[in-house]
């Protein structure tokens, strides 16, 4: 622990204690001996006026108070380990969208920069040691975000032009901004839009336009959103229609029971085992996606119709590959497989 830690974390327990704090107490938490104890004292006096005092009845050092208002270290003050929890943050920040927030924090990122060199905690390694991988995410506009970001925290309404995915026509609405949500490397807005007056969800990066409105934003309960939102699965809103039973196989087993795949799922183990994942769901299209992503590795046991439109998708994907030559391929590997000449 440096010096700088030091005269920080002694601060704090003399602020936070009711009564005067030991010197052996002192050497304790900051690790030091007492020598080291009293010349952190005594620069917490002379370089940064903190009031300390020593009763000699407790045998032990305590902070005068000064009117109403506690001491305070002057400046913005951080430990070693939290200017690296810190730094670590705003390199993770950069990876959820380039230029998304760079204006912003540029400058506070420089001055952080410039605290953690002189405390030689090595920032430079950071950018080598500390990765976040986006998969297939899709970009948001920088000023696209800034602009819902700045409606969002202070309840205005906005106006959109908003191209849609699946239909890919545009469409003119007016919406309350609810929510900003980072789902899968992605990032959407959760408004009420006033066009479909209903709770809606927008990609950011199909918003080709954005300017905020004066008339404030309709405000939903957190309750309703989270009752909205919660009973489907990933982002598809509404109650939930169905209850999906997967099988998953010994292999997939091991990590498919440390997975949270919705907050009202019912997991157990079976008899050989495997792993039986109940969860509710409203639309199948997304849950449809991540049972593909295990293979042979999970069977759709309930209800028939999730069943069904995985068999359709996989079948689909095989017959892709099922040329004459493929099948000959097929043939062959099967034999060698069972040892069939």
């Amino acid at each position: 622990m440096d010096k700088f830690t030091r005269i920080l974390l002694a601060h704090r327990i003399l602020s936070a204690a009711r009564y005067p704090v030991s010197r052996t107490r002192l050497e304790d938490e900051l690790e030091c001996s007492a020598a080291s104890v009293k010349r952190i004292i005594r620069e917490l006096r002379d370089f940064v006026g903190a009031p300390v005092e020593y009763d000699r009845t407790a045998n032990g050092y305590y902070y005068a108070k000064k009117g109403d208002t506690a001491f305070e270290l002057p400046g913005l003050w951080f430990s070693a380990d939290e200017l690296i929890a810190f730094a670590s943050l705003l390199e993770l920040t950069s990876g959820l969208g380039p230029g998304l927030l760079d204006a912003t924090l540029h400058p506070f990122r420089q001055r952080l920069e410039e605290l953690l060199q002189h405390k030689e905690l090595g920032l430079a390694e950071l950018p080598r040691r500390l990765r976040l991988l986006p998969l297939a995410g899709r970009a948001a506009p920088p000023k696209v975000f800034r602009a819902v970001a700045t409606a969002t925290l202070q309840r205005k309404r906005l106006a959109v032009r908003y191209r849609a995915r699946s239909h890919d026509n545009c469409t003119e609405r007016e919406l309350s901004p609810q929510r900003i949500v980072h789902y899968r490397n992605n990032w959407y807005l959760v408004a009420w839009c006033h066009l479909r007056e209903e709770l809606r969800i927008f990609a950011l990066e199909r918003l080709e336009s954005v300017w905020q409105l004066e008339e404030p934003a309709l405000d939903i309960p957190d309750q309703e959103l989270d009752a909205h939102f919660t009973p489907g699965y990933g982002l598809f809103a509404g109650p939930a229609a169905a209850e999906a039973v997967l099988h998953f196989s010994p292999y997939a087993a091991r990590w498919v029971a440390e997975e949270q795949w919705h907050p009202n799922q019912q997991g157990r183990w079976l008899e050989d085992g495997g792993y039986e994942l109940r969860l509710p769901y409203s639309d199948p299209t997304e849950l449809v996606m991540d049972v593909l992503r295990y293979g042979p590795d999970v069977e759709v046991v309930a209800p028939a119709e999730l069943r069904e439109q995985v068999r359709e998708r996989l079948a689909r994907a095989l017959a892709q590959y099922q040329t004459a030559e493929g099948q000959d391929l097929s043939l062959r590997a099967g034999r060698k497989e069972f040892g069939m000449t």
